[in-house]
């Protein structure tokens, strides 16, 4: 498989899930650094949704980058570490601007 780098938007098969996690395949965006992807065997990631989002800022941000086939939003809340096992092909990738934001959307909801 390729190197799996952060910032990218890739397919990930979620399940299994429990209660309100994001279930299926789906796009994730990749949070972890590229040595930790390299190195540990995983990857932490969020969701992302094409569904419109009520919750605003810090739980959700919608995306811009072109490269995606649908409106999408990024679940900031929805964080999870996954097997790279789980990670399919790449979609794309957004932008460092838009990856600073839901770092700080994360540092927002868990503390710093």
């Amino acid at each position: 498989m390729a190197r799996i780098l952060r910032g990218e938007i890739r397919w990930a098969d979620l399940n299994p899930v429990r209660g309100k996690e994001q279930a299926g395949l789906r796009p994730i965006l990749i949070l972890s650094q590229d040595v930790f992807n390299e190195r540990s065997g995983t990857v932490i990631a969020v969701a992302l949704t094409s569904q419109p989002q009520r919750a605003g800022f810090p739980l959700t941000l919608e995306l811009q980058s072109q490269e995606l086939p649908r409106k999408s939003w990024v679940k900031i809340s929805q964080i999870r570490t996954l097997a790279v096992e789980r990670i399919g092909q790449r979609i794309g990738e957004v932008s460092f601007e838009e990856l600073v934001q839901v770092v700080e959307g994360l540092n927002e909801i868990i503390g710093r």
